[in-house]
């Protein structure tokens, strides 16, 4: 199976290549690469505790500053070095300061992009990307947290991938059209998820970012995705995507099931109405992986289901623009990633708001959550609460 996807990644590869240039190049290259290469990046900083209710609710995966004995924390330090290098290579390396590499270092450098795009045309609708990238599955996962509403990615359609991200090989297409509405939607403070291609195909390891491959099987995914123009501005954009892999599972001592690998498949479908000013995201998945049972202390191969749905109201003035969104997100499934494929049940409303000045954003958030997660080495664990959450962001 794995050298029919490779067969069927190559073969798009080949006829992408024999199409004739429509049109010129759309951004001009110098012929001195390094003077292409833009430098930029943003830095959260987060206080979570405010009016906390339970200390002993946490999210492992959310935000590492959640619960007993956090204070600050520095989320993201994000610096980013991208640029074309020729007309048909594109390079982006993205690093983050803030990456945490125990219980007692927070604070390193950590790499979370490193690929180059290949164009096969010189319009660029058709390229390869090669590398660690995210992997084009959801709107949320895709969306930039630095234009995400929201302090944390919900857990239904977060959970598919670690960090968002993994190693492997991707065919995107976007014609020139649709990839300048994509770059509005972002460049205009929409809150777009960027070009990740109107349909994207490919094949990647399937463990993780910066996780080394743990079985012989290859993941392969799709996404359909297209940001309708409804009006003269209006913009409404519907998706769809799945995967299919095997996914090797991290098991505790006392998991009396001792076969770690699952299957790994799921699909989604995704709908954003950007705020002109009132807006609408939503996404819901459903699919099967690997999940704890702590009825029969193992893990096992379960389906899984959720999503979520927020609104939002965007009111842009000359200096000053505030964003007032409403959130809730449900999840039943397991998270791979995590130890036993940790199970959870999560229920989760959060109110909030967004204000930018100049470089500078704030978010404040109210979250109610009502959270089981259990594994071997804690069979019962139902967590609820409710807590003020603070965040200040500079963009650089």
């Amino acid at each position: 199976m794995k050298n029919v996807f490779v067969a069927i990644f190559a073969t798009v590869a080949l006829l992408c290549l024999n199409f004739e240039a429509k049109s010129q190049v759309v951004e001009s290259v110098s012929s001195k690469w390094f003077e292409n290469i833009r430098l930029g990046g943003y830095t959260q900083l987060r206080y979570n505790r405010l009016f906390e209710t339970n200390e002993d609710l946490t999210c492992e995966q959310c935000d590492k500053s959640l619960g007993k004995g956090k204070g600050f924390f520095l989320r993201r330090a994000r610096i980013r070095l991208a640029g074309n290098l020729s007309k048909r290579v594109y390079a982006y390396l993205q690093f983050d300061m803030a990456t945490a590499f125990s219980n007692s270092i927070q604070h390193g450098l950590g790499l979370k992009d490193a690929y180059f795009d290949l164009a096969l045309n010189d319009e660029r609708s058709h390229r390869i990307r090669f590398g660690q990238s995210k992997i084009p599955y959801g709107f949320e996962n895709m969306q930039s947290s630095s234009n995400r509403l929201a302090l944390d990615r919900n857990d239904a359609i977060n959970s598919a991938a670690k960090d968002e991200r993994d190693l492997g090989a991707f065919y995107y297409y976007t014609p020139v059209e649709i990839r300048k509405r994509l770059s509005f939607l972002t460049r205009s403070g929409l809150k777009g998820s960027g070009d990740y291609g109107m349909f994207g195909f490919g094949l990647y390891n399937g463990q993780g970012a910066g996780r080394i491959e743990q079985n012989d099987n290859l993941h392969v995914i799709a996404r359909f995705t297209y940001p309708f123009l409804v009006g003269e501005m209006q913009i409404i954009e519907a998706g769809i995507q799945g995967y299919k892999g095997k996914y090797s599972v991290s098991l505790s001592e006392v998991n009396e099931n001792r076969e770690n690998l699952f299957a790994d498949e799921r699909v989604a479908a995704s709908l954003t109405v950007y705020p002109q000013p009132f807006g609408f995201q939503g996404e819901y998945n459903i699919g099967k992986g690997p999940e704890y049972n702590a009825l029969t202390n193992r893990t096992e191969e379960q389906s899984l289901t959720g999503g979520y749905a927020q609104l939002m109201y965007r009111y842009a003035g000359d200096k000053h623009t505030f964003i007032p969104f409403l959130k809730y997100q449900y999840y039943d499934g397991g998270k791979k990633f995590e130890l036993d494929a940790r199970s959870y049940l999560v229920r989760q409303t959060e109110i909030g708001v967004e204000w930018q000045w100049d470089k500078f954003e704030l978010v404040g958030l109210y979250s109610f959550e009502d959270r089981n997660y259990v594994d071997g080495l804690k069979p019962v664990n139902h967590q609820v609460g409710s807590r003020f959450r603070l965040q200040a962001q500079f963009n650089y």
